[in-house]
């Protein structure tokens, strides 16, 4: 609240001054310390072109009492009070949204995987789950059973070990039937990936340009279509070869690259992928 005649700040539930909202600064019993009637404007708080104030009490009313003293009276009369939107250093008088929410938002040091996660070219759906896995969120059995949820946490698709992440996406049988097509595209690795910072670092480690992008596009799309068929013989117990699971992952594959071809990114991709 910038001050202009204080007939409109509230006296304790507006910030008008460095002290913040003074309800807050003196505590709930500040308007009886005070005398200052807890719906009153700033304008009540002045008699005769003074502060009518008691003598303070308390280290929080001598803090008020000194700002106080920097504010030359009478007010202006000819000046209205005016809210101004303060998005950390950048005062206005309208809200603009792309501004406070760059104030609101955590902030953290940028993740070494961001490249790998989020790039220019990535199906948003795919690159959602991707983060979700990278930051390993995905609701699996074993992280549903730690909840206190009362279910098996046996992977749905395999049966041979518990539902994790790295289990599900890079161990399990089924999801490495799938691996293995993927890797005739995009060549394997010179052994399976045993962590989730081996695939990251799979990814990074190709010989070119075009190479690495092919193996974002292929991976986010493995870890989407893996975790549908996941989901789907959890809740739908609608269970599908392997091979019917990469036939869906290689056909869009072919559409993401087909639909940015004429990106230079993209050009030379389909070539690569199709073996």
């Amino acid at each position: 609240m910038s001050l202009g005649n204080g007939q409109l700040a509230s006296f304790w539930y507006d910030n008008w001054s460095p002290l913040g909202h003074l309800i807050n600064h003196i505590g709930p019993l500040g308007p009886r310390a005070l005398r200052i009637r807890s719906n009153a404007v700033v304008a009540d708080a002045i008699v005769n072109s003074t502060w009518s104030l008691p003598h303070p009490r308390s280290a929080q009313e001598v803090e008020l009492h000194a700002h106080l003293t920097t504010i030359p009276l009478p007010l202006h009369t000819d000046i209205d009070d005016t809210y101004e939107c303060v998005a950390g250093d950048s005062p206005g008088c309208g809200f603009i949204a792309s501004t406070t929410w760059e104030v609101l938002r955590p902030r953290d040091q940028v993740k070494d995987w961001v490249d790998v996660v989020w790039f220019k070219g990535s199906v948003p759906k795919h690159a959602f789950t991707m983060w979700t896995a990278t930051w390993d969120r995905l609701p699996t059995r074993e992280r549903l059973a730690a909840w206190g949820m009362p279910i098996a946490t046996t992977c749905p698709l395999c049966a041979r070990g518990n539902e994790t992440r790295d289990h599900l996406l890079l161990s399990c049988e089924y999801s490495l039937q799938v691996w293995r097509e993927v890797f005739i595209r995009c060549t394997a690795p010179s052994t399976m990936f045993t962590t989730w910072s081996e695939l990251l670092s799979w990814i990074r480690a190709a010989g070119s340009k075009e190479l690495k992008l092919l193996r974002k596009v292929a991976t986010q799309a493995f870890v989407f279509h893996i975790w549908k068929q996941r989901n789907n013989l959890v809740h739908n117990q609608l269970s599908i070869p392997s091979s019917s699971v990469f036939a869906g992952l290689d056909r869009e594959v072919r559409n993401i690259i087909s639909d940015k071809r004429k990106r230079k990114t993209f050009s030379n991709l389909m070539s690569l992928w199709l073996r």
